[in-house]
């Protein structure tokens, strides 16, 4: 594709965003739209590889900051008119420059002129390809996509922390040559055009113009003999095993980043990260707040009242927890270090809130106590309700 062809593509329609659209939109709209248009998602739909690509093309000039700069600059010269024989019909006459509008060059009159220049020639650089001849070369390096994967742990690996096995399919370092691109007891090169640079220079007059080496495509080696698996891509689509750390505490809905664990680069690009999605399974008895475990435990009323000493379960030993006397219902009391890990090496606390239970039978010895004790009681327990109801009254 020539870039002509690129200056009369809309990017920013190819992602769906408007053209004052954020880095950060551009970035989403790319993975959203790579996450359903991948191949490997799509096998029995033969334009989702043709639309991947244009996605991909697309970020990789909205993507970038400077690449962008440069494209909205150029399309909007060559909406003004700016590059006049752009489509074969201007005074530059076809793939020449006639100059801006109002003079002889782009500068105006008595500018110098830009007649002969290649628009291809002129731009190669910005999209990373050169404009005429094929390719001999494996192409640029690219980095490999990022990948997800769920994660499901119980409620206790998800305390203690667990090294576990992820299976992820996608592409991955070719198995036969190790991402080399090369075959086995064969060496890539370096390219003898641009000596590794993947970019040739060339002056013309005031200008020097740099564009990918179109020997080597850009990634600055040759594979005289490619690998027969991977035809010198240096990667391959399989499925594949990860050992993975899971650290201690780690949380539900937590999102763990494995650097370079993602689909293998192309061309000796770097791989792509992995993205594990954490589920915690829930625990009978426990549950989670921060960094600090809860549990609820009942206790009678004469505990409460009384007060008690109660032994509570924790996720190493059982402790001993000491109910004050008169403690209410709903009260909670901390156990401290016997939380979740922390990330500074420390523990959470443990929560404990008691329940008073209130028996649903009574023996007649019990009753005939509770009467007892109800008659010689005085604590007034409704003061604030019943001072309520006499100031409604009074108004």
């Amino acid at each position: 594709m020539s870039q002509r062809d690129y200056f009369e593509k809309d990017y920013y329609a190819v992602l769906g965003v408007p053209k004052n659209a954020s880095q950060a939109d551009i970035a989403k709209a790319y993975r959203k739209l790579a996450r359903e248009l991948h191949p490997d998602s799509r096998p029995d739909d033969p334009a989702a590889e043709s639309r991947f690509k244009e996605v991909s093309e697309a970020h990789t000039v909205l993507g970038n900051a400077d690449k962008r700069k440069e494209y909205d600059e150029v399309r909007e010269m060559v909406a003004a008119g700016g590059f006049r024989g752009f489509g074969g019909g201007g005074p530059g006459g076809p793939g020449g420059f006639g100059g801006f509008p109002g003079g002889t060059g782009p500068f105006g009159s008595g500018g110098f002129r830009t007649e002969g220049i290649n628009v291809e020639d002129l731009l190669g650089g910005l999209f990373g390809g050169g404009g005429g001849g094929a390719r001999r070369g494996a192409g640029p390096a690219r980095r490999g996509r990022d990948l997800e994967t769920d994660l499901r742990l119980s409620f206790e690996d998800a305390l203690a922390g667990v090294t576990t096995t992820l299976r992820v399919a996608g592409r991955a370092a070719c198995s036969v040559c190790g991402g080399s691109g090369a075959r086995p007891g064969t060496t890539p090169v370096t390219c003898p055009t641009c000596n590794g640079a993947g970019v040739v220079s060339s002056n013309q007059g005031l200008f020097s113009f740099s564009e990918p080496c179109r020997t080597c495509g850009g990634s600055g080696r040759q594979i005289p003999t490619p690998c027969e698996r991977c035809a010198g891509s240096g990667v391959e689509t399989r499925s594949r095993e990860i050992r993975a750390r899971i650290p201690a505490g780690v949380r539900d809905g937590a999102r763990i980043r494995l650097k370079g664990k993602g689909e293998a680069g192309s061309a000796g690009g770097p791989a792509g990260d992995l993205y594990v999605n954490v589920h915690v399974d829930a625990h009978e008895l426990f549950g989670r707040r921060g960094d600090d475990l809860t549990l609820r435990v009942p206790i009678t009323f004469p505990e409460a009242a009384l007060g008690t000493r109660l032994t509570v379960p924790t996720l190493d030993e059982p402790v001993t927890l000491k109910i004050p006397a008169g403690t209410e219902s709903g009260r909670t009391l901390r156990v401290k270090g016997h939380g979740a890990p922390t990330a500074n090496g420390r523990r959470g606390d443990l929560l404990v809130t008691v329940d008073v239970a209130v028996p649903r039978k009574l023996t007649k010895t019990q009753r005939k106590l509770l009467e007892d004790y109800a008659a010689t009681d005085d604590t007034a327990v409704r003061w604030r309700l019943d001072d309520a109801m006499a100031a409604a009254r009074g108004a």
